[in-house]
């Protein structure tokens, strides 16, 4: 029997459409599988949405679980002289800052020579500065040192003390400058060289022999609080009043107002409320149900969810503990929750709380410890939901396994249909070529028994 190389051409018939037509077919077993799987991996998707809304709520808690936040000041200062900055340790009140004298760093400069690259003919020695402090800095130089190795020298110390080079434009410009890095009467420089040359002439201070010219002074910075005398060897004064700095800028007068922080307080308390109604719409929106469409959301039913919000609602209505007389209950500082499951501020309320019962507000939400207040439980709650092990991976790690199960039953699937389409085209090409046969077989026939004196009739 000939072979046929393509489908069809022996016999006359489409065999190839009728391949598509059977594969087709065939290929509709995988739609339920395909179907489910997507089923599944939306389910997955909204699980994200969902771990995304848990997670901002859980990070709104942070700051109503740190008590801290209930114990913030604010500060601020009329006038330039100061900048004022205040923690947790500061007591509200009014003060009157005078600034009479800021911290100075000590700054001295030496006579000039003429080419600071030239060697200054010492003898070899050592360079001792010290603060008055306590801050030393012995430095040994070379004998053919010039101005520039010294200031080099000086600054490779990284000490107290640095060095830099003044070029003033007389006939001997560059004039090496020693500077404190720090501020106050403490900074005040004593200068030594025992090589002698020319830098044993110019670099020699307050020790009886002050060849060096003192360009801006040591001085403590010099103010009053309140009238009480304060002096600092810094302009930043952190010692002055309790828990407050103070960054002098310049001499004057300034108010300063220090006050408890009650924004920072309710912004955390709305932030709260806002987030934790946020979660509760993406889960209206990820368990809603359309009745003109009959379409669901993703997780409609979905016992998880459910779990989430029993969770959330029962940690919420069930208070915290208290002592008599402390709050215990949400509504106790203006928060109540509606029949939809959101929950409503009262402003005033909460104002109240927070200008009359401050301690035990503080109590309600963040606790003696992490886990005894309202946010601390709450979070507790959402670690059961979001941490490792927690609610949602494991259901996300439950629907990829049947994801998992799924694939493997598709490529079986797979296999069946290529094997069956294999068959199937065997078979055809062992018909496509009998067909093709049989009418070569008619068509000698059918020319032997119709041609003209020949054929059978010839042979009688």
């Amino acid at each position: 029997m000939s072979t046929i190389q393509s489908l069809g051409v022996g016999s006359g018939l489409d065999l190839n459409g009728l391949l598509d037509q059977l594969r087709a077919a065939e290929e509709e077993k995988l739609q339920p599988i395909e179907e489910q799987k997507s089923s599944y991996e939306a389910k997955i998707s909204a699980y994200g949405e969902l771990e995304s809304s848990l997670s901002e709520f859980q990070s709104s808690l942070s700051s109503l679980n740190d008590p801290e936040t209930f114990t913030s000041m604010t500060s601020e200062a009329s006038g330039s002289a100061v900048d004022v900055a205040a923690n947790s340790e500061a007591s509200p009140g009014t003060y009157d800052v005078d600034v009479n004298a800021l911290a100075q760093a000590h700054s001295l400069a030496a006579d000039g020579v003429e080419d600071r690259d030239a060697s200054l003919e010492n003898g070899a020695g050592t360079l001792s500065l010290e603060t008055a402090g306590g801050e030393t800095m012995d430095i040994a130089i070379d004998a053919d040192s010039s101005l520039s190795d010294i200031r080099d020298a000086i600054n490779a110390e990284n000490g107290a003390i640095s060095a830099s080079i003044v070029n003033d434009g007389s006939d001997k410009p560059h004039r090496l400058v020693l500077t404190s890095k720090d501020t106050g009467a403490d900074s005040e420089m004593n200068v030594s060289f025992d090589g002698g040359g020319i830098a044993g002439d110019i670099l020699q201070y307050g020790n009886g022999d002050d060849a060096m010219t003192e360009t801006v002074g040591a001085q403590n910075a010099d103010l009053t609080v309140n009238g009480i005398d304060i002096t600092s060897q810094s302009n930043t004064v952190e010692n002055g009043l309790e828990g407050v700095t103070l960054d002098l800028q310049e001499t004057g007068s300034s108010k300063v107002t220090v006050e408890q922080d009650t924004e920072s307080i309710k912004d955390a308390v709305t932030d709260f409320v806002d987030n934790y109604n946020a979660l509760q719409d993406t889960m209206g929106e990820l368990t809603a149900f359309d009745s003109e469409s009959g379409e669901a959301a993703e997780l409609m039913g979905d016992s998880t969810l459910r779990g989430i919000q029993t969770q959330l609602r029962s940690a919420l209505s069930g208070g915290v503990e208290g002592e008599d007389g402390a709050l215990s209950l949400m509504s106790d500082v203006g928060i109540s929750m509606d029949v939809d499951g959101r929950l409503s501020l009262d402003d005033a309320k909460l104002d109240e709380v927070i200008e009359t019962d401050q301690e035990t507000l503080v109590d309600f939400f963040a606790g003696a410890d992490d886990d005894s207040g309202m946010a601390g439980l709450l979070d507790a709650r959402m670690e059961t939901v979001l941490g490792p092990n927690g609610s949602l991976e494991t259901a996300t790690n439950g629907l990829n396994t049947r994801i998992d199960g799924l694939n493997d039953r598709a490529e079986s699937v797979q296999r069946n249909i290529d094997n069956t389409m294999a068959r199937y085209q065997e078979q055809f090409a062992q018909m496509d070529s009998m067909v093709s046969e049989m009418n070569s077989t008619s068509s000698y026939l059918s020319q032997q028994l119709g041609g003209g004196g020949g054929g059978l009739s010839s042979l009688m």
